[in-house]
């Protein structure tokens, strides 16, 4: 079996030569397979007439061996190595040379198919590889009661372990999330030496920053949650500064309280605001700004904001703290349930049974849909939805669904039975041009391009408003962009300098061009 550092040796020495850092423009969150069908695919759409100036960087969804496992690439037999369906790491780099890029590091698990595992399930404690992986007993020396088991924080039904074979026996592995993902012991020698290897694999292919998914279970304690501990921090703290060493920027995934979430800001360059999304939802639904308004003042700066990602609309990010004391959530349970209400109304039965136990591989606490459809499929608040993306501070996001104001995929959601799936829908380029003449697609890459040039951007940030208004502002010198948000009214009104310093005005963001890159102040 061959060593961990044979895998790519002589393709990654170290960090590539990095190009000039570019201003901090909307970013593209996409699966190559589902949207260009190869990396070097993507590229070609991106760079193409349809999206041409639209992105200034793309996180790139698993591209590693295999994309289309049981988890939609997050579980990886070989983390190192992109699957040859969907190009090679010189196709990675000549992405990374356009765009800055974002890829996963799945430290937390690697699929039940990787070579290390199925040698410990044939060989048990006599495979050099055993030690990678965590079972129950290995983490839990002196046996677990019924209390420790219990206290594992796991983010779908029962506790995290699968009965499998161990050699001649069987043993309890450690499955956070299903059972063709096996848990890592991050502290292992061999483990730590993959890890590296894999972030020395994307640093050389150019990639500008990675975000560590599902970051928040991968160490697990006896007598804890094994969610978020301080040995937790310890190993995002090692991380990132692995990660530094090698050039690149670090964005950490945990949907959690939202103080866990400020407290995590100040560990890592990014943290995913996942308050957003439901908040979004909870505002335009009952015309209430005030939540809102309250976590733009709590949120940290270095947040990556996004509306929809690859996984389903979070709802736990809001809630109570399930750890510890009990902090109170952004919202009350009440109005928790008025936004999980709220998006089965609008989207419709197969969001039910797309979400939670209804379906396989999907987490309790996410709704699954698309965020269009959540809205209603209704153009003028979707893009006022967007609109408060863009305004709030920090790294924006759009999935590629979102982009393109999909709707949920019922046909993809009953061939898989996956309830995720409902949300990963696949794109050719004739369907990208069909979805451009909708007017709100159109719309939203007006908008997006708009954030990317107004300088404003760059500058101070305000807000304020009061019941159904909110106001956004973003000042820099004599720059200035404005969002006034009706949120009962579903509308929104922009105005902004122009590159002669005149105010502008728009009260319909449904009707573009509203402005040209002339328009913007430079």
């Amino acid at each position: 079996m061959p060593s961990s550092t044979s895998r790519s040796e002589g393709l990654v020495g170290g960090a590539a030569e990095r190009r000039p850092r570019r201003r901090r423009g909307v970013q593209l969150i996409v699966y190559p397979n589902r949207f260009g069908a190869t990396i070097a695919g993507l590229l070609r759409l991106l760079d193409g007439p349809l999206l041409r100036d639209v992105f200034e960087g793309v996180h790139l969804l698993p591209f590693y061996i295999p994309f289309d496992g049981a988890d939609g690439g997050f579980d990886p037999v070989d983390h190192t190595q992109v699957d040859p369906r969907l190009g090679d790491w010189e196709d990675v780099r000549e992405l990374a040379s356009r765009y800055e890029v974002v890829a996963d590091v799945i430290a937390n698990h690697m699929s039940a198919q990787s070579p290390q595992f199925l040698d410990t399930v044939a060989r048990g404690d006599a495979s050099e590889h055993a030690g990678m992986f965590l079972t129950m007993g290995s983490v839990f020396t002196e046996g677990a009661s019924e209390k420790d088991l219990l206290s594992i924080y796991r983010p779908r039904p029962g506790i995290p372990f699968t009965v499998m074979p161990w050699g001649e026996g069987r043993r309890l592995v450690w499955t956070t999330f299903t059972e063709h993902q096996v848990d890592l012991d991050v502290d292992d020698a061999e483990t730590a030496a993959y890890i590296d290897e894999v972030l020395r694999a994307l640093a050389g292919a150019g990639v500008d920053m990675v975000r560590l998914d599902a970051v928040g279970y991968v160490v697990k304690t006896a007598g804890t949650s094994c969610f978020m501990t301080p040995a937790t921090m310890e190993f995002i703290h090692r991380i990132t500064a692995r990660a530094h060493e090698l050039g690149m920027e670090v964005l950490a995934e945990a949907h959690t309280h939202y103080a866990m979430q400020v407290a995590l800001a100040s560990a890592v360059d990014w943290v995913y605001d996942f308050a957003l999304p439901p908040l979004v939802l909870y505002s335009l639904y009952t015309g209430d700004g005030d939540p809102l308004r309250r976590w733009l003042g709590l949120r940290p700066d270095n947040c990556v904001t996004v509306l929809d990602t690859h996984d389903g609309i979070g709802v736990i990010d809001v809630g109570p703290s399930r750890h510890g004391s009990r902090q109170a959530g952004l919202l009350a349970p009440d109005q928790i349930d008025q936004i999980v209400e709220g998006i089965y109304e609008r989207a419709g039965q197969e969001s039910r049974l797309s979400t939670g136990r209804s379906a396989s591989n999907v987490d309790i606490y996410q709704v699954n849909t698309t965020y269009y459809d959540a809205l209603g499929r209704d153009d003028h608040r979707y893009l006022l939805a967007r609109a408060l993306q863009f305004f709030t501070p920090g790294l924006p996001q759009v999935y590629y669904v979102g982009l393109l104001a999909g709707h949920n995929d019922l046909a993809l959601l009953a061939q898989t039975g996956v309830g995720r799936d409902i949300n990963r829908g696949r794109y050719l380029t004739p369907d990208v041009e069909e979805h451009l003449a909708r007017p709100v697609v159109a719309a939203l890459f007006e908008l997006i391009r708009f954030r990317n040039a107004h300088p404003a951007f760059t500058g101070d940030f305000d807000f304020g408003g009061s019941g159904a208004v909110i106001t956004m502002t973003w000042t820099l010198g004599e720059h200035r962009a404005t969002l006034t948000a009706n949120l009962v009214a579903g509308q929104a009104t922009i105005t902004w300098t122009d590159r002669k310093g005149r105010l502008q005005r728009t009260a319909n963001l449904l009707n573009p061009p509203w402005h040209t890159p002339d328009d913007l102040s430079q």
